[in-house]
């Protein structure tokens, strides 16, 4: 997988459980487990993390609310 659209889809899934955490009741240690090894790979790829961050923050919307092809615009924006 491209490490652009790897890199959104565990930051997705970032939003997702921690977005449970919120919740009542909390998650479960499994989930608990899965979002520290979630952000253990994130740290594979800086730089796709950044440009996704980036569009996130440019367009004014979450990160679980983005497309690949709405990163790869605002990437081609950039430079």
């Amino acid at each position: 997988m491209e490490p652009l659209s790897e890199a959104l889809r565990l930051l997705q899934r970032q939003a997702e459980l921690e977005a449970r955490m919120r919740n009542p009741g909390g998650i479960r240690d499994h989930e608990e487990r899965e979002l520290f090894e979630l952000r253990l790979r994130l740290e594979k790829y800086p730089a796709a993390v950044g440009a996704v961050l980036e569009a996130a923050h440019r367009l004014h919307r979450p990160v679980d609310a983005l497309s690949i092809k709405d990163v790869e615009t605002v990437e081609e924006g950039i430079h």
